[in-house]
């Protein structure tokens, strides 16, 4: 991150801001934080409350949870992968904070092998209330409908570009409108699995990029065939999960990044694909999208923070989900860190092993694998005022979308998106010179160039006249001087001539 101002700048801003920005209350250390423009940790009001927490006891289950795997969230309905079990729990949601057991679906009807399931990872629902089941130790991912009767399931691909010495273990699933699926499976590294919605294999999509250095390039080259087996190859990375928008773009995470890389930049454990597996993930913030910026060790944890799940709701705001530290970190359409909260722990709010997360609205649901709990998250006053401002500005109603900002930076005077919202607000209402002083505030240079840009094409075209007048001013003032002196010179020469010849 290049930090180009210099600390005359800073303490320059820090004074303007103590003269032009309104008294504002100030966070003190607590659950969700963000980090400044320094990198340094600022803590903040909780954008979300852990409203309630649904162990077995609570949904009336007859046999406890047993290693949950997945989860996922259609309409007011929750899907959980009771994994341990071979069984799925469907869940409705009635009121604000409680859920309501549906079924217990632990076989089908119909098909012409095995009608029980054999270590579900995952489910989605299309729209049209199909489910589709990644049956992973059976090999196969189911296609049912609502009764529960068999329609189709997808196998192992036959194509030679799928080894076929490996098992097809299905862990994680995602459907589009059209029902085509797309899968990840274990030990497959090219990229997620596609299928037609006819269960016909069509190939891989948005494998991840390899990376390697010059001199392990080069040793590998010059060394034996025997010590290149010992080496470690250069394959791309296994992702761990995936979500699909709404606008039917593909979240996927991994958790197979290094600690240099991520440090570097040079590893994206989030990317979002579009249709040809492209990644088209803005990364506008200050920061990598990684999760924690510094990582270190105690309390039994350490190393950087690993994505293991990821939900993206209706406004572009995406959820990553760390299984290390058990935190969330929401990030908007600019790559930008909105919050971070959650940890590991016992009590509400908190996780032991996070393995999945959703969303119902802007509401949040995280599954706890060794707890066996469901953690139901809605937004504080905080978090919903953060997401009103994001979502009128995508409408277009940039006024309304600054005044929401204002009532954030009222809430927490700390929080400096909250600043570059009302400047992008002003920017768009073409308010350059009072758009440029917010970001001037906050040191956020590129959405300064950009009004600075803004204002002084505005400036030139109104002071146009002023402008061309003094330029013409400046060009022909000399001029006509320059000819006046001329003018006199030849007048006088001519008249000391005349003297003289008179003389004569």
């Amino acid at each position: 991150m290049k930090k180009i101002l210099t600390r005359l700048t800073a303490l320059a801003a820090c004074a303007l801001v103590a003269l032009c920005v309104p008294v504002t209350a100030y966070a003190e250390e607590g659950y969700t934080y963000n980090y400044d423009w320094w990198g340094d940790v600022q803590y903040s009001p909780d954008a979300y409350n852990a409203v309630e927490v649904f162990t077995s006891t609570e949904l009336k289950l007859d046999k406890k949870l047993n290693a949950p795997q997945g989860m996922y969230i259609h309409d007011k309905k929750v899907y959980v992968c009771d994994t341990g079990n071979n069984r799925i729990i469907e869940l409705e949601r009635n009121s604000a904070d409680s859920l309501e057991l549906i079924r217990v679906i632990d076989s089908f009807q119909g098909g012409t092998g095995n009608n029980t399931f054999n270590m579900p990872t995952d489910i989605a629902v299309a729209e049209d209330g199909y489910m589709y089941i990644a049956d992973q130790n059976n090999g196969r991912i189911l296609k049912l409908d609502m009764d529960l009767n068999y329609i189709m399931e997808f196998n192992k691909p036959t194509d030679s570009t799928f080894d076929q010495s490996l098992s097809f273990l299905p862990k994680k699933i995602t459907i589009d409108t059209a029902g085509r699926v797309y899968c990840i499976a274990v030990n497959v590294n090219q990229g997620l699995i596609k299928f037609e919605a006819d269960g016909t294999f069509s190939g891989y999509v948005g494998a991840t990029p390899v990376t390697y250095n010059w001199t392990d390039y080069i040793w590998k080259k010059l060394a034996t065939k025997a010590q290149r087996s010992q080496m470690e190859s250069f394959v791309p990375t296994e992702y761990d999960n995936l979500y699909m928008d709404h606008e039917g773009f593909t979240y996927v995470c991994t958790t197979n990044v290094s600690e240099e890389d991520l440090d570097a930049g040079t590893a994206n454990p989030i990317r979002r694909l579009n249709l040809m597996g492209s990644d088209i993930l803005v990364r506008n913030g200050n920061w990598y999208i990684i999760g924690d910026i510094y990582w270190g060790s105690g309390g039994g944890y350490e190393g950087p923070s690993l994505i293991t799940d990821i939900t993206a709701l209706e406004n572009d705001v995406y959820v990553g989900l760390d299984k290390v530290r058990g935190r969330l970190f929401a990030y908007d359409d600019q790559g930008r860190l909105l919050y971070a909260f959650g940890g590991s722990g016992n009590m509400d709010g908190y996780f032991k092993q996070p393995v999945a997360i959703d969303h119902m609205g802007n509401d949040l649901m995280v599954l706890d694998a060794q707890d066996c709990s469901i953690t139901l998250f809605t937004p504080t006053q905080f978090g919903e005022k953060i997401f009103e401002a994001i979502e009128q500005f995508q409408k277009g109603l940039y006024t309304e979308s600054g005044e929401s900002w204002q009532e954030v930076m009222n809430l927490n005077g700390n929080y400096d998106l909250a600043y570059t919202g009302i400047g992008r607000s002003l920017l768009r209402q073409k308010k350059y010179d009072e758009a440029l002083d917010y970001f001037k505030l906050k040191l956020d240079e590129d959405n300064y160039s950009k009004a600075f840009k803004q204002y002084r094409k505005e400036w030139v075209e109104d002071h146009i006249v002023v402008i061309s007048i003094a330029f013409l001013l400046i060009l022909c003032v000399p001029l006509g001087i320059g000819k006046v002196k001329k003018i006199k010179h030849e007048i006088d020469t001519a008249d000391i001539f005349q003297s003289d010849r008179y003389k004569k």
